[in-house]
């Protein structure tokens, strides 16, 4: 068996809409979110409503070996359960020192993020603004405004991702509407 080699190449498709034969999407509607919202019921209730589409993204379909880069785009769509705004599963990578950018191509939103040792950050999104994750940091993509949150995302291919980690103990901050406005609260839910 031989390695397929990588040659350099343009990418002539779109990423954002998924008119591609070369890439991997992915759609999270609000059902598949469950235990990530801290209101139980505002949660059960949107979902019986309306399973809204939360997120969804895209990227190219390249080897998953060391020296290659996998880069795609993610979109976090508008909306709320309870008073917490939509945003992304989140993510460790299985390779926990791995770094990742983020470069926001429109709307608005933020970037939450902690590591195992209890460390957390919070950077916001605006188009334009990029966003750096350090590596041992677990990752969540939050839409703070009315329109699609698209961002555009890479890192070092054979990373992996490790969703079980936040699935079973949850991020330790939030990020909710007060007045109009985000604020970060401590997650009542999170186990240590």
């Amino acid at each position: 068996m031989t390695e397929k080699v990588l040659k350099p190449f343009t990418i002539d498709f779109d990423l954002i809409t998924g008119h591609s034969e070369t890439k991997n999407s992915t759609k999270r509607p609000l059902s598949k979110m469950k235990g990530m919202y801290a209101d139980d019921v505002a949660f059960e209730s949107a979902v019986q409503n309306d399973d809204q589409l939360v997120y969804e993204f895209y990227e190219l379909d390249l080897p998953e070996t060391p020296g290659n880069l996998l880069f795609g785009t993610s979109i976090v769509y508008p909306g709320k359960v309870g008073d917490e705004y939509f945003m992304t599963k989140g993510h460790f990578h299985t390779i926990l020192d791995t770094g990742e950018v983020y470069y926001c191509l429109s709307g608005y939103g933020a970037m939450l993020m902690e590591n195992p040792e209890g460390d957390w950050d919070i950077q916001y999104f605006s188009p334009g603004k990029g966003v750096y994750v350090p590596p041992r940091y677990a990752h969540r993509s939050i839409n703070l405004g009315n329109d699609p949150l698209v961002t555009f995302f890479t890192f070092r291919a054979d990373a992996g991702h490790d969703y079980g980690t936040i699935e079973t103990k949850g991020y330790r901050k939030l990020v909710v509407e007060r007045d109009g406005k985000p604020e970060i609260i401590d997650n009542p839910k999170w186990k240590e």
